[in-house]
């Protein structure tokens, strides 16, 4: 019997102040990269807290989601190198709209990002050929048309948040 598949799932933040939006530049196996502040869900985190966290770790910055943009299907199928064997990956993205707070004070970035940039609209569409992922262009586009959806839109059972150490 074949393992089961199970989608990658991951949350982003979408952040947008005075017409710009905050990306971060990273390492990645395909070189330097940009993202929306992003990465993967933790066992036992909500995506609310995993959106919040991953946005401090990879911008210094306090995170304050305010809408549930969209949730998003995506698949990566890289070939391997002598090292790294081929990868087919699939990612399920929640990715919320909010507000940027405060930078916290002795955070540092998280390894690989090398830096945080605001960039426009236009530049970010002229650098797609350097996103991550085909869902930095989709979820900002989906973000200036407006599209919001309520952050109870997604619940999340207690269980969850109740898991035992392991």
């Amino acid at each position: 019997m074949e393992p089961r598949w199970k989608p990658n799932v991951t949350v982003a933040a979408v952040i947008e102040r005075d017409g710009r939006f905050l990306l971060v530049e990273e390492h990645t196996a395909e070189g330097l990269r940009l993202n929306n502040p992003a990465g993967h869900l933790d066992p036992g985190e909500s995506l609310l807290d995993g959106v919040v966290r991953e946005t401090l770790e990879e911008t210094t910055h306090r995170f304050t989601p305010t809408a549930l943009l969209g949730v998003y299907l995506s698949r990566v199928q890289r070939k391997g190198n002598g090292a790294r064997p081929d990868e087919d990956i699939t990612y399920l993205r929640f990715a919320y709209s909010g507000e940027l707070g405060e930078v916290v004070a002795g955070r540092t970035l998280d390894v690989g990002i090398v830096r945080t940039l605001w960039m426009t609209p236009d530049d970010i569409r002229a650098s797609a050929q350097r996103h991550r992922s085909p869902l930095v262009l989709r979820c900002m586009e989906d973000h200036l048309a407006g599209q919001r959806h309520p952050l109870s839109t997604v619940f999340v059972d207690p269980s969850v948040t109740a898991l035992p150490d392991r």
